[in-house]
């Protein structure tokens, strides 16, 4: 029987990719720089040398499925550099050499025709129970950068993995990988080597080719090492997307938070393969909420689902809660570039952990060097310049859905204030022209999980009781002389 690696010798390419999609029969394109020779994709998805139907297959413009014996075959009309395959739920994913997940296989645009062969194995357990760890800007600009990912995050993350003892975890890397320094990807990739489970890459702005005339050549080393830039993935109920809002204006650094018209026209496809009413985790590097210029038209297409948003970018922690769409803006793995624990708005270095059991999804922020546990930080009174008479929470992870109390003596209060400020902590290492010593350009940023309340006087303690929308409460004791 024919293997895989003979499949691929025989059609002349070298397997170093993954599994490979295409599709059957022929679908419709959009005329997006088109190119004067199209080429003719077929191939097959298979498992054991059984073909696996009903498989999306994709070049990033046209998209369809499989047939019941696992063959496709298309044309692919635009300049379009990969052929990927949206992974089935059920089946390992693939990891390339340097640690990310590996489902795809380049086009050779001085071809005429090619063929694929994905070649899938079954997964040993179900995983309609998986676990998701979301790493938002590492962020590396010199080799110090680079010692404190690799020798004090990925071990932290390691003991995550380990912790949670789910053989059906992966991770996804939400872009600003690196900070300019393009060369130090091989740091970035020797950490998730050693994290030892599938990653899946966003590119963002700070992971881009700068000297080129436009967007579409600023991705050219991001796709030599990880592939395409969008694209989509299964695990278990859940349908995952990754898209590419960070588009380079060619104007030196500048760039802006938008979706191309080939990712919409591709994402509209792709999500006519899924059930209305699933579950859709989508993966972007710029907030969609807060920076995306053309959401409204990424919402639309959305509209059906019931849809998780995963960004990064601001290296704050913010969460945008509406009727079928949630977005989680995550805290930085980096902090404030690496000039110490805390991002500027008090949220800890840390990086999301979603668990998903069917079509929920569970999830809580993991600060480096802390406990699961450590979901909040207590100020005594006084130590927000602005409310000298209160007592401080920062609750980064807080969502309307979240309950604050505390007890004094055994009463239960609950009078406390939300506010937009800054955190005192960030004010004391971040304020000033000369702090932090690293980065003296970070300043603290408002956010809007800072929370004042005033306890009554002459108490031995306080406990503080802060519970998520998920019912798992988080307590810490005070006492008199720390409060």
């Amino acid at each position: 029987m024919e293997n895989r690696r003979s499949f691929v010798k025989k059609l002349g390419w070298t397997a170093g990719a993954v599994s490979l999609l295409g599709l059957y029969p022929a679908f419709g394109w959009s005329p997006i720089i088109e190119r004067k020779n199209p080429i003719r994709i077929k191939g097959r998805v298979a498992t054991n040398g059984k073909g696996i139907g009903n498989v999306v297959v994709s070049d990033g413009n046209t998209t369809g499925l499989t047939n019941k014996n696992g063959y496709f075959e298309f044309l692919s009309t635009t300049h379009q550099p990969f052929v990927f395959l949206s992974m089935p739920a059920g089946y390992e994913i693939d990891q390339l050499s340097n640690g990310s997940a590996s489902y795809f296989f380049p086009i050779d645009p001085a071809n005429h025709k090619m063929e694929v062969l994905f070649q899938l194995k079954p997964l040993g357990q179900s995983d309609d129970k998986h676990s998701l760890l979301l790493l938002a800007d590492p962020q590396i600009q010199n080799e110090y950068e680079a010692a404190q990912l690799l020798e004090i995050s990925t071990p932290d993350i390691v003991d995550t993995i380990k912790s949670l003892n789910d053989p059906n975890t992966i991770g996804v890397g939400c872009g600003d990988l690196v900070f300019d320094r393009l060369d130090l990807f091989k740091d970035y990739n020797n950490a998730v080597m050693q994290m030892g489970v599938p990653f899946f890459q966003v590119v963002g702005n700070h992971d881009m080719d700068l000297g080129v005339r436009s967007d579409e050549l600023s991705t050219s080393t991001f796709n030599k090492l990880f592939g395409p830039t969008y694209y989509s993935f299964n695990r278990g109920e859940i349908h995952y997307v990754v898209l590419d809002d960070v588009f380079f204006t060619g104007n030196n650094k500048e760039y802006i938070g938008y979706i191309t018209e080939n990712q919409l026209i591709w994402l509209e496809q792709d999500l006519g393969h899924i059930e209305k009413g699933s579950t859709v985790v989508v993966c972007t590097h710029i907030p969609v909420a807060s920076g995306v210029k053309n959401k409204e038209h990424l919402y639309e297409l959305l509209a059906p689902f019931k849809v998780h948003i995963l960004s990064g970018h601001t290296h704050r922690n913010t969460n945008y809660p509406e009727s079928n769409r949630f977005e989680h803006v995550h805290g930085a793995v980096c902090g404030a570039w690496w000039s110490g624990p805390i991002c500027s708005d008090g949220t800890p270095n840390g990086y999301g952990v979603y668990q998903m059991r069917g079509s929920e999804v569970t999830w809580k922020y993991k600060s480096v060097g802390e406990s699961m546990d450590h979901q909040f930080r207590f100020y005594k009174r006084g130590s927000h310049p602005e409310f000298p008479n209160s007592c401080a929470l920062n609750i980064w992870n807080w969502n309307p859905d979240w309950k604050i109390c505390w007890y004094e003596n055994g009463d239960r209060k609950s009078h406390i204030h939300k506010v937009d400020a800054t955190d005192p902590m960030s004010i004391e290492l971040h304020l000033g022209k000369l702090l932090p010593e690293r980065r003296p350009w970070v300043e603290p940023a408002k956010s809007d999980h800072m929370f004042f309340f005033e306890p009554g006087e002459n108490l031995d303690k306080i406990t503080i009781e802060v519970t998520d929308n998920f019912g798992n409460t988080y307590i810490q004791t005070i006492k008199s002389e720390d409060m």
